[in-house]
């Protein structure tokens, strides 16, 4: 995972030409600030020379200024690059897991958790890294400096190479694994909140909350350890950088001291070489950075997960103007060997107990879901409404004829065929009504979903439990208004009521994810199994 991830930035870093921009700006910047202690020996030097010289004061003023404008227009560059490389991940892990389909293999709030804060850190690896490049160049190029002034110099800054280096690689070794670890947990945690906020009502109702509390809260430990972890770390290093550093700086000044004495070096040098000495242990001062770039790769390989996850083998759509056929179609534990044949324009109806496979049934015969074995022959014009819908689009309108370019005639005639044009023309501003104004019921809501699914105008419509809370008067006028508005299209719903069951050409019985019987309510009614279905209650 660590290996993608890692193609998986460099992707991010190269994917356009903003980065080479920033790098360009770091250039310059750098080149300004490792000339910048050169030319302040040199205003020093002249200063307690007695002399004045234009050019020396005019060099330095030009060198620091470089250095902050350089500085500030690299701040902006990288919140640039960064938020564009955040939003390309985004799409294109948005776009994985659309494709992955239903059911996903992610929990919702892992999901979220992935595409946002995982794709957020992520994106900021161009400005990490050549942050990193910048501080290197720097310190390799203050040692060079160095020894321009004096070998002795370069030769106790060397020194220190090792221990900062050995620094370096301890506190990434130690921090790699906390840093994975947080990050996998907190998106556990993150799913189990999100499972909970969904079914906060039911979670109330039951006086189940201290324990779905409880549940929510129990990776924390595991969070706990792992964020002590990273912290005991970067304790660890800070200190360790914090005496490194002073002491590498106090060795150069002694020996820079020497130099002045033996009149190898001027005073000016002395304060050019202590510049120096910063700059080059400027390394070890970005090591809080390194759990950064570990919070980088970690996410950058949860990404990197998803996006090798292979989609699911779904079968090409034929043509089948509006007939479905399963031969032989199993899905994990929810359908076995499940055959049937719907004819086009039939109203097939889709019952059975609690658990019997009726909504991943629905979503195979719709094209949702993939088959773990078997064949389906069906129809790609299909239109789907679900007993929940989540309405996307900034308004009421747009909402339904969302992904679709339907005018607004088109929208109100769908809106009227699924009996919600009365209601929606009696909001504050009709159809044109922001969708966090609009007070809507669950039916309302189920009654959108219908007129979204019926905008695309599709040979196979599937409804999953979509009318489930209107009452038995206005469903059966939704019923009516279907068959006005697509004469001859085949219709699959999902129903726990006998009525619509008893309205339907054809009735699917569903029992522990195989076909009980077909038929039509009628005929099925003789028997008593089925008959619980309807009594037994779910």
């Amino acid at each position: 995972m660590r290996k993608s991830g890692d193609r998986l930035l460099l992707a991010t870093t190269t994917r356009d030409h903003r980065p080479w921009l920033l790098l360009l700006n770091a250039a310059i910047t750098t080149t300004a600030g490792l000339l910048l202690p050169a030319a302040l020996a040199g205003a020093v030097d002249m200063a307690l020379g007695g002399t004045f010289v234009l050019f020396t004061i005019l060099w330095l003023l030009v060198l620091a200024g470089i250095e902050v404008v350089g500085d500030a227009v690299g701040i902006v560059l990288a919140a640039s690059i960064t938020a564009r490389a955040t939003a390309w991940l985004r799409r294109r892990l948005t776009k994985k897991l659309l494709t992955l389909g239903h059911p996903s293999p992610l929990a919702a709030g892992d999901a979220v958790s992935r595409v946002t804060g995982d794709c957020g850190n992520a994106g900021g690896i161009a400005g990490l890294v050549i942050g990193f490049a910048v501080t290197v160049v720097s310190s390799v190029g203050s040692v060079i400096a160095l020894a321009l002034l004096d070998w002795r110099l370069a030769a106790v800054f060397v020194l220190s190479v090792p221990l900062a280096a050995l620094l370096i690689r301890t506190h990434m070794r130690m921090t790699a694994d906390d840093v994975l670890t947080y990050q996998e947990v907190s998106g556990e945690v993150s799913a189990r909140l999100l499972d909970s906020v969904s079914g906060l009502r039911t979670i109330v109702a039951a006086g189940i909350a201290d324990r779905e509390t409880n549940r929510v809260l129990e990776p924390l430990p595991r969070l706990a350890a792992a964020g002590a972890g990273m912290w005991r770390t970067q304790a660890k290093m800070m200190w360790r950088a914090g005496l490194l550093l002073p002491a590498v700086e106090v060795a150069v000044l002694t020996a820079a001291g020497l130099g002045v004495m033996e009149g190898r070096l001027s005073t000016g040098d002395v304060l050019a070489a202590l510049g120096y000495s910063a700059l080059g242990m400027g390394i070890v001062g970005q090591m809080t950075q390194l759990t950064v770039l570990e919070r980088t790769r970690a996410s950058a390989g949860r990404i990197a997960e998803v996006l090798d996850t292979p989609a699911p083998k779904r079968p090409a759509p034929q043509p089948s103007n509006g007939v479905i056929e399963l031969r032989n179609v199993s899905v994990g534990d929810a359908l076995h060997d499940v055959n049937l044949m719907i004819p086009a324009g039939t109203f097939a109806a889709i019952v059975g107990s609690s658990g019997a496979g009726k909504s991943t049934l629905a979503a195979v015969l719709g094209g949702l879901s993939a088959v773990d074995a078997g064949e389906v022959i069906g129809d790609d014009a299909v239109g789907y409404a679900f007993e929940r819908p989540a309405l996307l689009g900034a308004t009421i309108g747009r909402s339904i004829g969302y992904g679709t370019d339907a005018d607004e005639i088109q929208v109100r005639d769908a809106a009227v065929a699924a009996q919600v044009h009365d209601v929606l023309i009696r909001l504050p501003q009709g159809y044109e009504t922001p969708l966090a104004d609009a007070p809507l019921s669950g039916g309302e809501l189920q009654r959108i979903g219908l007129a979204r699914a019926i905008i695309r105008d599709p040979e196979v419509l599937v409804l999953d439990d979509a009318t489930a809370s209107l009452d038995t008067v206005t469903e059966a006028k939704v019923d009516k208004a279907l068959t006005t508005a697509l004469p001859g299209r085949t219709r699959v719903v999902v129903t726990h009521r006998p009525a619509t069951a008893a309205r339907a050409d054809l009735v699917v019985w569903l029992e522990e994810g195989r076909v009980r019987g077909t038929g039509t309510h009628q005929e099925l009614w003789t028997d008593e199994d089925y008959r619980a279905v309807f009594t037994g209650g779910e």
